[in-house]
């Protein structure tokens, strides 16, 4: 598509009211960024009038260029285009900046605001975000066709971007995969908040790039340059073969006489005075909230205009595509009942590790879930991810739905909450459990963006064993249970994850499925996942409840026939999911966990968070031991003799 601009004085106009909003809306918030947003908008104003492929009268469009705002904390700079672009924003939107309830929040939130395509805050998230989304652009488009898919992705980074770890990983794999429609700009000012980055940092980050196999641009001070600014964006956009990082010199704060190039501008540092003589170096009138109508209007109708442009050339392109049925189907709903009939039925005497079983039921519903790309960071044979009919996804076989991460934990958590949200993908990964540590901020993003991302997480006690504390994950579960939105299960055993399987793929967010290094016998019939918890062992006017998760369910269970040979009448509970036996109606939990019957709960970590539910926990609040892991199990309590003991305490206890 062949750019059309705007005329001299629209984008003489357009970039004097980004600059003039980037400086009232904080000021006005007494909150927020000014600097960074000021500087780069004039690169801003030209990717979304000349280059960025998007539609706003169908923000949603499959085939939209996806452009991400790595930096964040720029997040005026981002609402002011999606205001001038006519993406629902209006000029009292603007004013509500960082205010209650107000869609335009501290730093861009998807789903919140529309045209906002991840939640991005936490530095370098969003750069490594926008590799999982190249990720599932090509391996679409290679196997579906051109069509249907055929997409750039733009991320806009900064210094402390790339000063994150993450962003090392991220880079490193995209340069790897050779993700030719990736394109980063990065807003390179020298600056952060404790001053200059030569206080902190002397990489060389056009050759870190090279050497990840990026291709480099080397832009200089062409930030107010709008046909220099074009050609980089197109020059980036044509490169085939490797992602291309752009970098551009800028001034942040520019063009204010007091904060041009002053490390205060990353902040809110503009008195009203300040904005009044940056405003008259522009030439614009001195009001808050300058916005010309007629500027604006121009503005949104040759948006509009180009995007109707790009959706009807894609209409006729996608109707009689060859892959368009595929690709559809890769869109569609996973279907709870397709998936639960592709299931493999395991006998009543299956002995398996929960990590075995996932393998297998991973495998089973490869068939009835196109959008499947799948893969660890280098576990992927230990964690049940390895999924045999399907290629390795490389830079020679971009088809391949098997992702090999690398050791990059941090990189594959943060991509696969990209690929989600681009849409079209079920994106599936595994680690050691202990590594959620590792993956924590892309967790939690996940679940503020409500990404259907399946984190599987296996080896998930001291059950480990010989590795010893480090690799024994022991806060890890009570962790996770109290992020919002996290849908965390961890199943006793095949039965009950095969269920946890089916309620991941079907759950609308993010799911961490945390499974067992070692084998453990049949309990359950699988439906304390639906539930949450479940009775899976009653006898009437119960003295007592064990309750546990995971391996120490069928701890549970032969504690129970320890105490039944004393005369105790014992019901046993699994409980794989604390979020999802919350939802269930109050009648319902009452007959899990009836009033004055005490509880004994059982689970081989913290006993955080378990005294909602029980009177007495077995627990481990302690780190864990090298030993086998029958061995340090044993030793640390979870044992039925020890579960036993702790039950009868419980009973004296209560009379």
């Amino acid at each position: 598509m062949t750019s059309v601009a705007l005329g001299p004085e629209i984008d003489s106009k357009a970039i004097a009211l980004i600059r003039g909003l980037a400086m009232d809306a904080p000021l006005y918030a007494k909150s927020g960024h000014q600097g960074t947003a000021m500087a780069l908008a004039p690169l801003a104003h030209v990717l979304y009038s000349r280059v960025l492929r998007h539609a706003p009268q169908n923000s949603g469009w499959r085939n939209r260029d996806r452009f991400i705002l790595s930096n964040g904390h720029a997040s005026i700079l981002q609402y002011a285009m999606l205001y001038l672009n006519g993406y629902g924003l209006e000029m009292d939107d603007i004013k509500a900046f960082r205010q209650w309830q107000s869609p335009t929040p501290g730093h861009p939130e998807v789903g919140h605001t529309n045209g906002v395509e991840v939640t991005t805050g936490p530095l370098g998230q969003g750069f490594a975000n926008a590799v999982g989304m190249a990720i599932a652009e090509r391996n679409l488009r290679e196997r579906f066709g051109a069509d249907v898919m055929n997409h750039h992705t733009y991320v806009l980074a900064g210094d402390g971007c790339f000063m994150e770890g993450v962003s090392h990983e991220a880079a490193s794999l995209a340069g790897h995969l050779g993700l030719d429609r990736l394109v980063c700009i990065f807003d390179d000012n020298g600056i952060t908040i404790d001053g200059s980055t030569t206080l902190t940092c002397s990489d060389d980050v056009a050759k870190r790039f090279s050497s990840y196999g990026w291709n480099v641009i080397h832009a200089g001070e062409i930030g107010e340059d709008l046909e220099a600014l074009e050609k980089m964006l197109n020059d980036a956009r044509n490169h085939v073969g490797q992602p291309t990082l752009c970098i551009l010199k800028t001034h942040i704060g520019y063009p204010s006489p007091d904060f041009t190039d002053v490390h205060e501008a990353h902040g809110n540092p503009f008195t009203a005075e300040h904005v009044s003589k940056t405003k008259a170096a522009m030439g614009i009138p001195d009001e808050p909230y300058w916005a010309p109508p007629e500027v604006v209007a121009q503005y949104r109708a040759h948006a509009l205009n180009r995007g109707s442009a790009l959706l009807s050339a894609y209409d006729t392109a996608i109707a009689h595509a060859e892959g368009k049925h595929g690709f559809e189907q890769c869109w569609a709903e996973p279907s709870g009942d397709a998936i639960s009939s592709s299931m493999p039925i395991f006998a009543a005497d299956t002995t398996l590790a929960t990590r075995q079983a996932i393998q297998q039921c991973i495998e089973a519903s490869v068939s009835v879930l196109p959008g499947l790309l799948i893969g660890s960071a280098d576990l992927t044979g230990n964690t049940g991810v390895k999924v045999k009919s399907v290629g390795a996804q490389s830079k020679l076989l971009p088809t391949g739905q098997q992702v090999y991460f690398g050791i990059r934990e941090h990189a594959m958590g943060a991509a696969m909450v990209g690929m989600a949200l681009h849409g079209g993908t079920v994106p599936v990964g595994g680690t050691f459990f202990v590594f959620a540590d590792y993956m924590r901020p892309a967790i939690r993003l996940a679940a503020l963006s409500k990404a259907r991302v399946i984190f599987v997480f296996t080896h998930d006690s001291v059950g480990v064993g010989e590795d010893g504390p480090t690799h024994q994950p022991i806060e890890h579960l009570a962790s996770l249970r109290v992020i919002p939105g996290l849908q965390v299960i961890r199943p006793a055993d095949s039965n009950e994850t095969k269920v946890a399987w089916e309620c991941a793929l079907t759950y609308d967010g993010p799911t961490a499925l945390v499974l067992s290094r070692q084998s453990l016998p049949m309990t359950t019939d699988g439906d304390a996942v639906r539930f949450g918890a479940e009775t899976i062992s009653s006898t009437p006017d119960p003295d007592l409840i064990l309750v546990g998760t995971g391996s120490e369910v069928s701890v549970c269970v032969s504690a129970a026939k320890l105490l039944s040979e004393s005369g105790t009448k014992v019901n046993v509970v699994s409980m794989p999911s604390f979020d999802r036996f919350e939802q269930q109606p109050a009648q319902y939990r009452t007959t899990v966990f009836p009033p004055n019957v005490p509880v004994v709960s059982v689970e081989a970590g913290v006993t955080f968070g378990w005294s909602q539910y029980a009177d007495i926990s077995v627990g481990i609040d302690r780190f864990g031991a090298s030993a086998p892991g029958s061995t340090v199990l044993k030793n640390l309590g979870i044992s039925a003799e020890n579960v036993a003991e702790q039950a009868r305490v419980a009973l004296t206890k209560a009379k």
